[in-house]
């Protein structure tokens, strides 16, 4: 019995269906002796239009037999299944998205798929494939759906080329025709030479991102190292400021004695002073007495035996005339007005205490274009301001800058408190302030207060100046990204904050306004590029 079933299993083309061309599934046998899978005599029959009959031999049935599955050939098929897997190996899996078309009940997963026969096969339907030569020579490949899309819709020939100079799949027909003098390659061959360069993206791209995950764990660092540098710096403010506040106030009981000391002092000296004018008020009080005794005699001997009789102490006192008062021995007044001075604007330096507040006078800011010299393009929100490198043809208006790259706000103020910003990140040079209504529109001058401009200015991406007269350089911890403009008209102050930092920059002061006042603004020049970021008037976030 083994024997016959080795020998059996030497001719497996006897186990295969004429109709489906695979393995006998439920293999049943008509009267004729010809055996089929019942699924495919089944369907054969139920779509045949003509009488019943065999599919090879045409033997007709006036009934329709009686179909039982041949348990002989099923045992048979049941070990040429075994053996074909045990041949084949476990290295024919199929890729677990595309189905086998013979199947007929729970479909397996297909591991190749034929071009010629345009169905994929699992493991058992593929053995026809693998063993009768004529369908040895199918075009096989990896599982694939849609495979008449594979298919050129010319020649109706696999697409197995790839061209190269028009990116396009070409059947063999295709290559010798429209595409003969192109660059044809095999698919195979163009598939692993894009694998080939696509391990190399990955590689470069793997570089890209190890390169970025190490820059992001320097930020991270960066952050962190910022944070203790921040704590570090606040609990050194804190130390500092407490030391300084307790400093001061031990200054202040000292200061106190030295004056109620210098006080003491100068009341003991001028009582003294006073004392001694007294006595000699009381000497010379005594002088007049006498005098007047004499001065009433009116006989004119007895007056002048009187006068020539006299005898009395002549009073000892000194000439006064000399003698001046110190009004101004409490210089210290002027001394704490000068350390208040000093303070306030290194602590302003650092962090205004009143930012908050001058920010609770923003107002809302608009470039005006009908000012914007014809160079300057203007933002349609008029928002932003920036150097257009060509001068535009625009109407001839008087309140228009012809010459210097300036531009005004169309809002201006000739009474109260206003504060703004403006983003001036990513500039090298720019101009920023406020300026008289009647400056000079039409020529050039000299940024100054004299001039009708009080503002600041910064040139070379480094050098910030305030254009006092004469100008003041400013040193700063580092260049704002962001200023914020404040004017007290009625005080007539101007001054300018790093709005990050909240740090003042600048302040002029002590300046008597008679004109309306505009915010004025100057992108400068582009400077090749170099400079061709915009000034940006920015919302103001108050802080709480």
């Amino acid at each position: 019995m083994a024997a016959a079933a080795s020998s059996l299993l030497a001719e497996e083309d006897h186990f295969l269906c004429s109709i489906c061309l695979a393995v006998f599934t439920k293999p049943v046998s008509i009267p004729c002796g010809h055996n089929f899978c019942l699924d495919c005599i089944t369907d054969y029959w139920n779509t045949c239009d003509i009488a019943i009959q065999c599919p090879l031999c045409k033997e007709k049935f006036f009934i329709r037999p009686m179909l039982r599955v041949n348990t002989f050939i099923a045992e048979m098929v049941a070990k040429l299944n075994k053996s074909e897997r045990s041949r084949v190996g476990p290295e024919k899996k199929g890729n677990g998205s595309v189905l086998c078309d013979r199947c007929t009940g729970a479909k397996l997963p297909a591991i190749k798929s034929c071009l010629v026969c345009f169905m994929s096969f699992c493991e058992t339907h593929l053995m026809p494939h693998q063993r009768i030569p004529a369908m040895k020579k199918h075009n096989l490949i990896h599982p694939v759906e849609n495979l008449e899309g594979r298919m050129c819709k010319i020649h109706d020939e696999p697409l197995e080329l790839f061209c190269r100079m028009e990116q396009m799949f070409v059947c063999a027909s295709c290559k010798v025709g429209d595409h003969k003098t192109h660059d044809v390659v095999n698919l195979e061959h163009e598939a692993q030479m894009r694998k080939t360069m696509l391990g190399v993206e990955k590689e470069s791209t793997d570089e890209m991102i190890q390169a970025r995950q190490q820059k992001i764990n320097e930020i991270q660092q960066s952050v962190e190292a910022s944070r203790k540098k921040a704590e570090k710096v606040l609990s050194y403010s804190i130390h500092a400021m407490t030391a300084m506040v307790d400093y001061m106030r031990r200054s202040q009981a000292e200061l106190a004695e030295v004056i109620e000391t210098k006080q003491k002092k100068t009341e003991t000296e001028r009582n003294g002073l006073i004392e001694e004018l007294e006595g000699e008020i009381m000497q010379l009080k005594q002088k007049k007495s006498q005098l007047n005794q004499i001065e009433y005699t009116n006989d004119a001997l007895s007056f002048l035996e009187n006068v020539l009789s006299l005898a009395f102490t002549e009073p000892q006192v000194k000439n006064w005339s000399d003698v001046t008062l110190n009004s101004d021995e409490f210089t210290e007044q002027g001394a704490m007005k000068m350390l208040e001075t000093t303070v306030t604007k290194e602590i302003r330096s650092l962090c205004d205490p009143d930012w908050k507040e001058m920010q609770r006078h923003a107002v809302d800011v608009t470039l005006d274009p009908d000012t914007a010299n014809p160079f300057l393009v203007v933002s349609p929100d008029g928002k932003q301001v920036t150097h257009g490198d060509r001068k535009r043809n625009l109407s001839k208006k008087p309140e228009r800058f012809e010459y210097v790259l300036n531009v005004l706000a169309k809002e201006g103020f000739s009474s109260g408190k206003v504060y703004y910003e403006v983003q001036v990140k990513g500039k090298t040079n720019w101009d920023l302030g406020v300026a008289n209504q009647s400056v000079n529109r039409k020529g050039d001058m000299r940024l100054s207060p004299t001039n009708g401009y009080w503002a600041i200015y910064l040139r070379k991406g480094n050098e910030l100046t305030a254009n006092a007269s004469p100008a003041i350089d400013l040193n700063v911890r580092e260049m704002p990204q962001k200023v914020g403009v404040f004017l007290d008209y009625e005080v007539g102050q101007v001054s300018f904050y790093d709005a990050d930092s909240r740090a003042c920059i600048f302040s002029f002061t002590g300046w008597s306004f008679t004109e309306k006042l505009f915010p004025f603004f100057s992108p400068c020049a582009n400077n090749g590029g170099k400079n061709s970021a915009p000034l940006i008037i920015t919302t103001v976030k108050r802080n709480s």
